[in-house]
Formats: structure tokens, C-alpha cells, sequence
């Protein structure tokens, strides 16, 4: 059985999947034939997503600050599932809050849902992951750090260290388990709570990030998406130097699989 394979046969975790994106990626990848636990607050909106995927979905009340909570879902996941082969780190909050208005208090419970979520969830899906060797992570992530906007601190630095994060992951792991896949996705501007009201419909969207989920290729390793695809890494000058006399060419970005 090929690593890719391996990831079918397993099981995806998908947080914040009552509504929104994740709703979009859980029913996405069921209907790819993935079974997937989707993490929420909230049990009526898991409902929903539930109602919408059947018995190839298992809705977990869990909020992903809350870690005991959390563990205790993935624990729920692997006996109604089995190994997890996929997360999805999607769960997020945006709060809009002038700088001025904002308590150190409220401050870090948006780091830790955006970041200490991620990075729980991180650790009790590697539990399975490091122990067959294989396993596909994908950290959804914006450029809200690059450029933060206005009433967005908390949101922008949390999703900063996000994208820091699928970093440090790869420099502790990718040696020793290349067949964890870790990719950082960033899906554009949605027509959802914390998106515009014009902007890309999520289901749109979760075609990519599902797709990109089930796409188990170590030269991905590392990489980031944006919407389809790939953002190339900054290349100094000794870098595009070599690469117009070895490649001739510029290194050609890469797309997402359909």
C-alpha cells in the first residue's frame, strides 16, 4: 500500500466544522469517500454539517482552546474511526477590536483558539501519524500578518504564528517522518462570518483545500498555497541567478490537483 493509500484508508479531522469553511471542507471530503470527525462548539451547527454528509461524519462538541476536551475527542475519533490521516487545522475566531480596546485577556483567548488549537490538535493527531509513518496536515492561514488591517491585531498575530508554526513542525519532523506531508493553505477572501460578503464562496474554495488534504507528495513538504496554488518561496539573487542558468527559467509554481 503507497502512502497516499494509507491516507484514504484512515480518517480526516476537520476543526470549526459547523459551519463556514470547514462545514464546506467535511462535506468536500466525504463526498471524495474520506470519513471525517469535525470538531465545533456548537452542537446544533454540527447538526448541520452532519445532515448534510450522514454517517461518513462524526460531529465532536469540542472548543479547541479547551485541550482536555480536545484529546478527548480525537480519543472518541480513533474508536468510531480509527487513525487519523488527515487534520485540517481550520477552527478560527476574528474578533474586531480597536487595539486600544482590547484586554490582554481577550487577547490571548484568540491565540489560544487560532494558535494553541492548532497546535493541540497537531500533537494528538501525530500520535497516529508518527506511529504508521504516515499522515497529511494542511494549516489554514491568511496573509493577515503580512498586511494586518485595522481592529485585527489579535487575529493577525495568532495567524502569524500559525504560519510560523507549519515551520517549526517541519524542522522537527521532516526528517525523521517525511511522509507527513505539512502544508500551509491559504483559501482567500470567503463569502463567510469572518470573510466579505462578495467573496469566494467557501464549498468553492474547499474543492482546493480538500484536494490539497488528499494530495500526499513529500516535494509539497513545506510548501504554501494560496487559493490553487502555490507561493513560491523568496529567492535571493545567488538564487535567481542559479536558476536562470540551471533552469533557464524561474521555477514554475505549482498547482493544486483538481
Amino acid at each position: 500500500m503507497t502512502p497516499s493509500d494509507e491516507i484514504q484508508q484512515g480518517c480526516a479531522v476537520v476543526t470549526g466544522a459547523g459551519s463556514g469553511l470547514g462545514q464546506a471542507l467535511s462535506v468536500e471530503l466525504a463526498r471524495r469517500g474520506m470519513q471525517v470527525a469535525g470538531f465545533g462548539r456548537r452542537e446544533d451547527a454540527l447538526a448541520e454539517t452532519a445532515a448534510q454528509i450522514g454517517d461518513a461524519f462524526l460531529p465532536i462538541k469540542a472548543d479547541v482552546s479547551d485541550f482536555t476536551a480536545l484529546r478527548n475527542g480525537f480519543d472518541q475519533v480513533r474508536m468510531h474511526f480509527g487513525p487519523v490521516t488527515i487534520l485540517i487545522n481550520n477552527a478560527a475566531v476574528y474578533p474586531r477590536r480597536d487595539l486600544l480596546e482590547e484586554s490582554p485577556e481577550a487577547f490571548m483567548q484568540v491565540m489560544a483558539i487560532n494558535l494553541g488549537g492548532m497546535v493541540a490538535a497537531t500533537q494528538y493527531a501525530l500520535t497516529d501519524m508518527t506511529r504508521a509513518g504516515v499522515g497529511r496536515i494542511v494549516n489554514v492561514s491568511s496573509f493577515a500578518d503580512i498586511a494586518p488591517i485595522p481592529a485585527s491585531a489579535a487575529y493577525s498575530v495568532s495567524k502569524g504564528a500559525g504560519r510560523i508554526w507549519s515551520r517549526a513542525m517541519l524542522a522537527d519532523l521532516h526528517d525523521r517522518f517525511p511522509d507527513i506531508v505539512i502544508s500551509t493553505w491559504m483559501p482567500g477572501m470567503l463569502a463567510t462570518d469572518m470573510g466579505i460578503p462578495d467573496g469566494l464562496a467557501p464549498e468553492a474554495a474547499a474543492k482546493w483545500g480538500a484536494a490539497l488534504s488528499l494530495w500526499h507528495d513529500r516535494a509539497i513538504n513545506g510548501a504554501t498555497f494560496e487559493m490553487d496554488r502555490e507561493v513560491p518561496e523568496p529567492r535571493g539573487l545567488k538564487r535567481k541567478i542559479k536558476d536562470a542558468i540551471l533552469l533557464r527559467r524561474a521555477p514554475v509554481p505549482r498547482k493544486i490537483p483538481g
